[in-house]
């Protein structure tokens, strides 16, 4: 298990439905936005293409609305040569609202799988 990277997030009537309450899809993009934070600043892709999304599962607990104050928590839970698993938690006051697991390739250029280089799993583990 590595480092758990923590991203604080605000609903804005723009993530939510006409019943206030956030948009299924909407945790889809909150949680790349805490993804990409997350890896922000850790190693160049000037020659690879990175991570992209292989597969992806989300369980909804309890809803969010309009206004709420949360934290996406992301958390590496395997590493494999050219994938790692990934699981992140939709916290409000200790309580778990969501949780998306995924697994994401490493990517060259080539769009062929590609090992991930050894300084970005040290610095996330």
């Amino acid at each position: 298990m590595s480092k758990v990277h923590k991203f604080p997030f605000v609903v804005a009537f723009a993530d939510t439905d006409a019943e206030g309450i956030v948009y299924h899809a909407r945790y889809l993009e909150i949680a790349e936005r805490a993804r990409m934070n997350w890896l922000k600043g850790r190693f160049s892709l000037a020659d690879d293409i990175g991570f992209v999304v292989k597969e992806l599962n989300i369980k909804y607990s309890r809803p969010l609305v309009l206004a709420d104050e949360f934290v996406v928590e992301t958390v590496m839970t395997d590493v494999g040569a050219a994938v790692v698993k990934i699981e992140q938690k939709f916290v409000k006051n200790d309580c778990v609202c969501a949780i998306m697991n995924l697994r994401v390739a490493y990517l060259g250029k080539d769009m062929l799988p590609k090992r991930i280089p050894e300084e970005f799993i040290k610095d996330l583990v």
